[in-house]
């Protein structure tokens, strides 16, 4: 919300959420910045990438779209999702993080956190997944309502399925989402 004062028409951000940063072995977990619009960008537009995601490369406009929903997640949430770096380089390499999409699943996931991650191509077998995850779900643990967590992952997504299983997540119900099958998966907190 800006101020404007009478006469100067002066601009004044106001507070947003407190976004926490977390960090583990070697990877830092941050709020987004607009200096990561390039290599968000990238990294949305990469086939590799989309495959299983999205299905479509992303415009540049709809990664900012993007990298601005994730922000306005924290608040209106209280949680959203991070950029994750390399500590090792300051790289951004991926996204990580809890949203309510408001999707229209059934069983309704509406109002539970869905965890969701991607990370560049070059960051892929590296165990940034699992590391990164790890990290946020810990945080979900402490900070999140209710009891349990979900994620949907696309069935020929063989390494985000593994990453699932590592982390926690069972298969709960097969589900077709923009008629595309999906996974839907939940954890129960710990």
């Amino acid at each position: 919300m800006a101020e404007i004062s009478a006469g100067t028409k002066e601009f004044r951000k106001t507070a947003m959420a407190e976004i926490p940063v977390l960090e583990t072995a070697r990877l830092r977990l941050r709020p987004h910045r607009k200096s990561d619009l390039a290599a968000n960008f990238s990294m949305w537009s990469d086939p590799i990438v989309v495959k299983h995601t999205i299905g479509a490369a992303s415009t540049q406009t709809q990664s900012w779209m993007r990298m601005i929903t994730f922000l306005g997640l924290w608040e209106l949430l209280g949680y959203g999702y991070w950029a994750a770096e390399e500590k090792s380089s300051g790289q951004y390499i991926g996204d990580f993080g809890f949203a309510d999409f408001m999707r229209g699943v059934h069983p309704s996931i509406a109002g539970e956190p869905e965890l969701g991650w991607v990370l560049t191509p070059s960051a892929h077998g590296k165990g940034y997944a699992t590391e990164a995850c790890l990290a946020t779900l810990a945080w979900g643990d402490q900070f999140l309502p209710g009891h349990r967590t979900v994620c949907l992952i696309s069935p020929e997504n063989i390494a985000s399925l593994r990453v699932a299983e590592k982390i926690g997540y069972r298969e709960i119900k097969r589900a077709t989402i923009k008629e595309l099958p999906t996974v839907i998966f939940e954890r129960k907190k710990s």
